[in-house]
């Protein structure tokens, strides 16, 4: 009668390593759970289709659990994507419901998220203009609103004002720019100047410009930023990869060109994706 008594000793330890292994990973595992809840929500939350509903993620795994209540399936199916599209998620457990009664959803959290992207817009387009040699020491106000983007303050050239119209437009989200910048002769030379000081400021190093062009191609509606390799040294921002056209290399290159600290653009290696014969 004694043996079952080892056996069930040695089932139960057997059992338990797989718990000890998995407690040994857990701080780790939970961080990186964590992380992917957060980035998950976070992308559900910017969405201007879904921000108003509530929807719960849970990650295990390489899993993400979504519950909660849309409005359609159109919602249901692009919470499903944007899980799918979040680093580290493999599969998506769907448990989202449809409620049609929530289409009298209080338009107060419509409008909230509406000013939320807004925000995020006029942000967004301040710090292209503040990345720009043409517009960076230039008072420009961003105003947002839904979409429609209006430009006030003052430079000293045209270029400027014409470029800060060209940075307002090309930004993924915008429909529509007012430039209603002046152009004020009284401050053109104390512009230059500071224009000038802070283009030589040695704080610009190659990573600050490199970091600048890449994020500008990012935010431009006009290019495909991850298809294009941006490498700079000593100021000079070398261009490699694809795009598939040359107004897109154009565009690439004047984008590169007025990041400040920018001494010159070499694009030979960005080349233009030749069209397959139909």
């Amino acid at each position: 009668m004694s043996a079952p008594y080892p056996l069930a000793v040695a089932t139960a330890l057997f059992l338990l390593l797989p718990m000890a292994s998995s407690a040994a990973e857990s701080p780790s595992s939970s961080v990186q759970q964590a992380r992917q809840e957060g980035a998950l929500q976070t992308a559900l939350a910017l969405n201007r289709l879904l921000n108003p509903f509530k929807i719960e993620v849970k990650v295990q795994g390489s899993t993400a659990h979504l519950q909660g209540e849309v409005e359609n399936e159109v919602e249901r199916q692009l919470a499903e994507r944007i899980a799918l599209a979040t680093r580290g998620i493999e599969a998506v457990q769907n448990d989202l419901q449809l409620n049609a009664e929530l289409v009298e959803q209080p338009l107060e959290l419509r409008a909230y998220a509406q000013r939320l992207e807004d925000a995020t817009l006029a942000s967004i387009i301040r710090a292209r203009l503040l990345w720009s040699t043409h517009t960076q020491a230039a008072p420009i106000e961003v105003d947002s609103r839904e979409g429609v983007v209006t430009l006030r303050g003052q430079v000293s050239s045209a270029e400027a004002k014409e470029l800060a119209g060209v940075l307002a437009s090309s930004t993924e989200g915008v429909y529509l720019v007012n430039n209603l910048i002046s152009l004020g002769a009284a401050d053109m030379a104390r512009l230059r100047e500071e224009r000038q000081e802070l283009v030589a400021d040695p704080q610009l190093s190659d990573a600050w410009i490199n970091d600048k062009v890449q994020t500008s191609f990012m935010y431009s509606r006009n290019l495909d930023g991850p298809n294009i390799k941006v490498a700079t040294q000593d100021g000079v921002v070398r261009l490699s990869g694809e795009v598939v056209s040359s107004e897109q290399k154009t565009i690439a290159v004047e984008v590169a060109r007025q990041i400040r600290g920018v001494r010159g653009v070499d694009a030979d290696m960005l080349k233009v994706a030749s069209k397959v014969p139909g």
